[in-house]
């Protein structure tokens, strides 16, 4: 918590509402139990016992996705515990970054993947900037109800998207030809691991790449990755992994999009072989990528595929976040950024 609001906790921060679906006016849910949960190990927790209490006390149920919503309560070591481990397949998404409007710059984001929980977590670290991310529940190892599990006190470890404080968002997306060759006196963490450190200590595309440069980064057990990052001043970067090596392509035009073809040194006509960048790409030259939260929605739509999990979009500079679950509705969040 970097920034100094007086007496907000994040739970105050994040205004939620339920629209466009079933029972849009009524409260979320508290989570009902239907077997009893394990109680797992948690590894990367730093909470004394009244947090705990407070973050496993604020998880709720809000549709049959299922999705969950929680606040995490306290401090963690974004560097120790769970690491995910995602097979190769069929690990998609679609992202892009949009500035053409410099008062209203945007990220967003499909996660295709396989039809397992998921959860808008909340986090606030002592040491850290306050974020919004989305997680993949079932890395975790909580079984078909997670109420009381101890090991929802690792999921600030496994963020797929997020957005901080700072209006600093990114995501990642799998990329078949990425290979990471170890940088000696580096510490290494895993391909999903680094997004954490990202949204915790980084305000910029600068800062954010300054973050992977000081990292290793794990493939081994899921899918290499590439990712996208995107800022408040519109700025935005691709990060890939090519011959063993980072590589940065910085956003040099109003625009930046990802899908799960290599992006850096590869021809624009080549990229947009590719039916989804290529559909992303057209869209954004057309507008000249200035594109709201609803607009964006609609494109993401354009791309989605059949196991889309969620499409989401991040306002950069006014903090909102849009989330569309693939068993459809639409929920609103707010973090305030600065």
């Amino acid at each position: 918590m970097r920034r100094t609001l007086a007496g907000a906790g994040l739970a105050l921060l994040l205004a939620t509402t339920a629209c466009a679906g079933p029972g849009a006016d009524a409260p979320p849910r508290p989570a009902e139990p239907t077997a009893p949960a394990a109680d797992g190990t948690p590894t990367a927790s730093r909470q004394d016992a009244d947090e705990v209490a407070r973050t496993l006390a604020s998880l709720r149920r809000v549709d049959d996705l299922p999705l969950y919503e929680m606040t995490y309560v306290g401090g963690y070591d974004p560097t120790v515990g769970t690491d995910a481990r995602p097979a190769s397949s069929p690990f998609g998404c679609s992202l892009f970054a949009a500035g053409g409007d410099p008062s209203r710059p945007l990220f967003a984001r499909n996660f295709d993947w396989a039809a397992h929980p998921a959860m808008v977590l909340r986090t606030d670290p002592p040491d850290g900037y306050a974020s919004v991310s989305m997680v993949d529940l079932s890395y975790l190892g909580v079984g078909p109800d997670p109420t009381g599990d101890r090991r929802l006190l690792n999921a600030p470890l496994l963020p797929f998207d997020g957005m901080n404080e700072r209006g600093l968002a990114v995501g990642l997306a799998a990329d078949d030809h990425a290979t990471a060759k170890p940088v000696p006196g580096r510490p290494t963490v895993g391909s999903v691991r680094i997004l954490r450190l990202v949204l915790d200590r980084a305000a910029t595309v600068d800062e954010a790449v300054a973050v992977f440069e000081r990292h290793n980064l794990d493939f081994d057990g899921g899918p290499p990755l590439h990712y996208l990052l995107a800022d408040a001043t519109g700025r935005s970067a691709v990060v890939e992994f090519v011959d063993g090596a980072m590589r940065v392509q910085r956003g040099e035009g109003r625009w930046q999009a990802l899908t799960n073809v290599p992006v850096i040194g590869v021809p624009e006509a080549k990229r947009r072989d590719d039916r989804r960048y290529g559909v992303i790409a057209a869209a954004l030259e057309r507008s000249g990528a200035v594109v709201d939260a609803p607009a964006a929605l609609r494109l993401l739509d354009e791309v989605r595929q059949g196991h889309t999990r969620w499409s989401v979009t991040y306002e950069l500079r006014s903090g909102e976040v849009r989330l569309v679950p693939a068993g459809g509705g639409e929920r609103r969040y707010r973090l305030p950024v600065s």
